[in-house]
């Protein structure tokens, strides 16, 4: 059993799980579980927990978007250089090097769409190395980090008509 993995494994289904409920789940100890998400955050492998929210299902607006964003490099000035930067505005909720038409792709929320148009074009664009930005508003949220969305009053039963 590869327990710092397992420990993850539930921990990704459900970060408020105590050491008690992973240890009954695993059949361990619970000091072994202890012990392992102690070493995962120790050496960096949990970074954090945070709770996966459904906005729509809360008053107030809160816009999110995909951001591409293309840049240029030069010899002092790498990939990880421009992350560096762009790492710190607080709308920036995750930072990727990907690989194909663009470079990096960004998730920004803001708490209005000209909030979030306004910090692309003057906080992202402006940056010297970035050359292009490409701005997909997200409409509608139907799954987030493994959680699916919805009513949770799904009827699969089939429609009979007379």
């Amino acid at each position: 059993m590869d327990t710092q993995r397992d420990v993850l494994d539930l921990l990704c289904e459900n970060a408020r799980y105590d050491t008690a409920d992973i240890a009954r789940q695993l059949g361990a100890a619970e000091e072994e579980v202890a012990a392992a998400i102690d070493a995962l955050e120790s050496d960096g492998a949990v970074r954090g927990y945070q709770a996966v929210v459904d906005w729509d299902a809360v008053d107030g607006e809160r816009v999110r978007a995909f951001v591409e964003c293309n840049v240029t490099l030069d010899r002092e000035t790498g990939y990880d250089d421009i992350a560096a930067r762009l790492v710190k505005f607080d709308e920036v909720r995750t930072l990727r090097l990907v690989s194909g038409d663009y470079d990096f792709a960004l998730t920004v929320e803001a708490d209005s769409m000209s909030e979030l148009s306004r910090f692309v074009s003057e906080q992202i664009a402006p940056v010297p190395e970035v050359t292009q930005t490409v701005t997909h508003f997200i409409m509608e949220s139907y799954k987030e980090a493994g959680i699916e969305f919805g009513d949770g009053h799904d009827d699969d039963r089939l429609s009979v008509t007379p």
